[in-house]
């Protein structure tokens, strides 16, 4: 079963009309930002003094996180780690869901062409919609939430994806998607930070000022 943080966040940006992300380039920030949560929930992601610090050894065994451990081995930032080789990080999500079964990709048939895919069940992405609806409309404690549910929902908003939160769901439950993001700084400070930052991170990508 597909779990990790990663690719739930990316069945949440899936665009079955646009055959893949509704925005690639601000999936490919999302999914990076799924996996530091992801690993900072494993416990191999720390936080000294700002910087990103791994703890434990070895590798985790999915390719995506391994990824990402491998690239916080070098002592950056999370804005930094979130901006970094976020288009192969969304290209392993990809394949990953396409080894379980859950993508068909179709390669471009030219450089500039672009891969199109398609979810193979419809249903598959309906489980992590509705946890994600039901933590945004709730109106129990967010410190209840699951913490995969409270970062998942902090990261659609930032990231925009109106499927799942609407412009009116900004306004109506700002203040819980905001808690939903401060949970994060139970984690690490800084990865509340960039999260709370990804909306201008992206606009600064648009403009060429983002990394790979």
């Amino acid at each position: 079963m597909i779990d990790d943080l990663p690719c739930l966040m990316y069945l949440l940006a899936y665009d079955a009309s646009a055959a893949g992300p509704y925005d690639r380039s601000r999936t490919g920030f999302l999914v990076r930002a799924a996996a530091l949560v992801d690993l900072a929930l494993r416990g191999r992601l720390e936080e000294d003094d700002g910087t990103v610090t791994v703890t434990g050894t070895g590798p985790v065994g999915n390719p995506v996180l391994d990824g990402v451990l491998h690239d916080a081995g070098a002592g950056h930032g999370w804005k930094q780690l979130v901006r970094s080789h976020r288009r192969r990080s969304l290209k392993q999500v990809e394949d990953r869901l396409a080894a379980a079964g859950v993508l068909t990709v179709q390669e471009p048939r030219t450089f500039v062409g672009k891969r199109r895919l398609t979810v193979t069940d419809r249903a598959v992405p309906a489980p992590v919609r509705t946890r994600v609806a039901a933590a945004l409309h709730g109106d129990g404690p967010v410190q209840d939430l699951p913490a995969a549910d409270a970062a998942l929902l902090a990261l659609a908003a930032a990231g925009g994806i109106r499927s799942v939160v609407s412009r009116q769901d900004r306004k109506t439950h700002r203040a819980r998607i905001d808690a939903c993001t401060g949970t994060l700084a139970v984690l690490a400070p800084g990865l509340a930070k960039a999260v709370r930052a990804l909306p201008t991170t992206m606009i600064a990508a648009q403009g060429g000022m983002g990394g790979g």
